[in-house]
């Protein structure tokens, strides 16, 4: 494949990672910041994580099939679009369990700064990963994806707080 056909995966696979790292833990940090129980917030994570992640899938294949239709002079083979719809699905079902690991492995007081700090480390790692290769400065990525990602992340321990 060459690097214009991997460019929509590689968007796919970035926006799956981000977003489920992202709202995954902002999701469980109100949930538990809001004192509820460790099912609740497991049960949660779990449902957040697989109608999100098939929903985000799914959206992948219509936007693109959308943008076909859009501009018919632009040919989007099918198998492209399913292809960014797997890759967008896989990315968000696998990166979700990042911050809600803690929370199966560990107890709530604990698991909660845990499950914040891997996913900043995790956006930090994407970061840096889609920096090295795309050629541009890998601590200035890096730096971007944590605090663009950290400020969702607060947003939802935020609200979980105002909440209880």
């Amino acid at each position: 494949m060459s690097r214009e056909e991997w460019a929509p995966l590689f968007r796919n696979f970035v926006f799956g990672v981000e977003d489920s790292l992202v709202s995954t833990v902002g999701l469980l940090s109100g949930i538990a910041a809001a004192g509820e129980p460790t099912k609740t917030i497991v049960l949660a994570g779990i449902v957040l994580i697989f109608v999100e992640a098939f929903s985000m899938g799914i959206g992948s294949l219509l936007s693109d099939n959308s943008t076909k239709e859009f501009d018919s002079e632009r040919k989007i083979p099918l198998s492209r679009s399913f292809r960014g719809g797997v890759t967008m699905f896989i990315s968000y079902f696998i990166s979700g369990f990042v911050p809600l690991a803690p929370y199966l492995l560990l107890d709530k007081v604990t698991a909660f700064p845990v499950s914040i700090i891997a996913s900043l480390a995790a956006l930090l790692f994407l970061g840096m990963f889609s920096a090295r290769l795309s050629n541009i400065s890998i601590w200035k990525k890096g730096i971007q994806m944590l605090m663009l990602g950290g400020s969702a992340i607060l947003l939802g321990v935020f609200v979980g707080y105002l909440i209880n």
